[in-house]
């Protein structure tokens, strides 16, 4: 595994955080370069193009989604633990100006002027994200912890994009407590009463 400089990790958080808050095309080198506080040079070294940088940013966010996931599989083995897990992970970034969004759900945005390389990670992303989905939520099923209206992956599909709208909505009200208000029901629509 290649080590990387501290520098590398500063440029791919402001990056986030750029994304987060104007999108693909809000930020350059140059605004990179006042935040980290480097010549645009170095920014270039790590990173020759924009491409490189938003494609290497959204490899990396996969890369964490994916480790998060693991972490809640092994510490929640219910899947209703697990979908609350999940949500709640965003509940708790959503006051965070810098977390408070999906980076991928922020860049399917944005789909029509990204380039095909920054397409192609943001659409494994959704597509993992809904594979981990639906297995949740057949293994629910199968327990008897869950009631579908529908196919796994259609309801898979279904959750995640009302997750990904409740981030919206939130930052679209500015109010935090939005994004609870839409999600706590989506699950409690779902769990079997016993």
């Amino acid at each position: 595994m290649k080590n990387y400089s501290n520098t590398f990790y500063e440029i791919l958080n402001c990056t986030r955080s750029l994304i987060i808050a104007g999108g693909y095309n809000g930020f350059s080198y140059a605004d990179i370069s006042e935040f980290v506080g480097i010549r645009k040079a170095s920014i270039h070294h790590h990173f020759p193009t924009k491409v490189d940088l938003v494609r290497t940013l959204v490899m990396r966010y996969r890369q964490e989604a994916e480790a998060g996931i693991g972490e809640i599989e092994r510490h929640c083995p219910a899947p209703e633990d697990q979908l609350r897990a999940y949500t709640g992970y965003w509940q708790s970034c959503i006051g965070d100006a810098t977390k408070s969004y999906c980076v991928c759900a922020l860049l399917a945005t944005q789909i029509p002027v990204l380039p095909k390389e920054v397409v192609v990670e943001v659409r494994t992303h959704f597509l993992a994200l809904s594979a981990w989905l639906t297995s949740v939520l057949e293994r629910g099923a199968k327990q008897g912890a869950f009631m579908l209206s529908g196919e796994p992956r259609a309801e898979a599909e279904a959750f995640m994009a009302t997750v990904h709208g409740a981030m919206l909505s939130a930052r679209a009200y500015g109010d935090p407590a939005m994004f609870d208000m839409i999600t706590l029901p989506l699950i409690d629509r779902l769990v079997t009463k016993q």
